[in-house]
């Protein structure tokens, strides 16, 4: 079995203060025995119209990541950091960038998921409407990074609610659903848990959901409740209080064939036009 942590933060725009925090959460995985955490969405800077700008220091903050994870020898899925290049390298001439989630080991970055869908939507809360398509190139490549404790297949936050993209993930070999967030607190009430227990009963995969919670400036609050579910889509362990935290899980690879196994999906899917 491998242990698996879930962190919850409430970012700022301060990213050496963001950092503080993270390295925390690093030593308390670590001091549980945890060989992964993953990280939520924006969990480097979380700040309006700073996107940009952060995304001039992707290649520092990558580093400064990288080092963590060899001084700590834990793998981290670094939620979402705003990033000026595609994967092939090309430079964004528009002035957006992509939202990028890496897996890194304690030997550097092993695989790197653009966000493919991106959220524009109109939400009832201080904020009014989201539109990510404005500020953020979408990706167009599913990925699914490997590890020793199983196959990662990495998702960002508002992928959560396409059902086809977890079920690729699983075609593809995932044993894990990574799952960074950012979930607007109205959103979030709704539907974060629930998502969370779908995608994992529809693929049986482990879901691992890591929340931003509370105020991020005067207008923006997230739901948080990260939260780690089995492959059966069970609950496992969910943070029900405010700000930063953590949550850890068993993860065990022969009881999850088992339970593929015992029902299995992906053999008995048909894809029909109805």
């Amino acid at each position: 079995m491998t242990l698996l942590s879930v962190a919850q933060m409430n970012s700022q725009d301060d990213i050496e203060s963001n950092f503080l925090v993270i390295e925390s959460l690093i030593q308390q995985s670590k001091a549980q025995g945890g060989e992964l955490i993953v990280f939520p969405e924006n969990f480097v800077c979380f700040a309006a119209g700073k996107q940009r700008e952060t995304a001039n220091q992707f290649e520092t903050i990558q580093q400064r990541l990288e080092q963590l994870s060899h001084r700590y020898q834990i793998w981290i899925i670094a939620g979402t950091l705003p990033c000026p290049f595609r994967p092939d390298g090309s430079v964004i001439t528009d002035g957006r960038v992509r939202t990028v989630s890496l897996c890194i080991s304690p030997e550097g970055t092993e695989a790197r998921y653009d966000k493919i869908h991106l959220f524009d939507v109109q939400v009832g809360d201080a904020v009014g409407g989201y539109q990510e398509s404005k500020f953020f190139e979408p990706g167009d490549q599913v990925v699914v990074a490997k590890t020793p404790f199983g196959h990662i297949g990495l998702m960002v936050c508002y992928d959560l609610r396409f059902p086809e993209l977890a079920l690729t993930l699983r075609q593809q070999g995932a044993n894990i659903l990574s799952a960074p967030a950012a979930f607007t607190y109205t959103t979030g009430q709704m539907h974060w848990q629930l998502l969370l227990q779908a995608r994992a009963m529809d693929s049986q995969c482990f879901v691992l959901g890591a929340a931003q919670q509370g105020w991020h400036g005067e207008k923006r609050q997230t739901w948080g409740h990260s939260g780690i579910t089995n492959s059966r889509g069970q609950l496992l362990q969910i943070i029900d209080y405010e700000g930063n935290g953590l949550i850890s899980a068993d993860f065990d690879q022969a009881e999850q064939e088992n339970i593929r196994l015992s029902m299995p999906l992906m053999q008995h899917r048909k894809i029909i036009a109805y």
